[in-house]
């Protein structure tokens, strides 16, 4: 995975991972919740996430959590990978603000 450590963007399927696991979930539940989150747009399949979910934990980003004691190994989010999520969120924000001020306006619209 290639996101950042100092500065740059987090992947799109990162930052949805890193949002789905403020409650914990178990993997399959993290791929439903992106996949309703994206209505359908982005879909991961099992080795994609589940090697995501290991790459974040060693980023001390998520951490293993005991949920139901089931059976299902499930994640939560931890304070740096919150700190990143907000990270994020401010990119994007910015981003959001001055794509609108070029294309028209704080709703986007370009003038025609």
């Amino acid at each position: 995975m290639r996101d950042h450590v100092k500065g740059g963007a987090l992947t799109e399927v990162t930052f949805y991972i890193l949002l789905s696991l403020y409650t914990p979930k178990h993997g399959y539940a993290v791929m439903q919740f992106i996949e309703e989150k994206t209505d359908g747009r982005l879909s991961l399949g099992a080795g994609t996430l589940y090697g995501a979910l290991n790459s974040l934990q060693e980023k001390g980003w998520i951490e293993p959590c005991d949920d139901s004691g089931g059976r299902k190994k499930s994640y939560i989010i931890t304070s740096l990978g919150k700190a990143a999520a907000e990270k994020e969120l401010g990119r994007i924000r910015e981003l959001a603000e001055t794509a609108a001020e070029i294309m028209g306006g704080p709703q986007g619209t370009v003038n025609r």
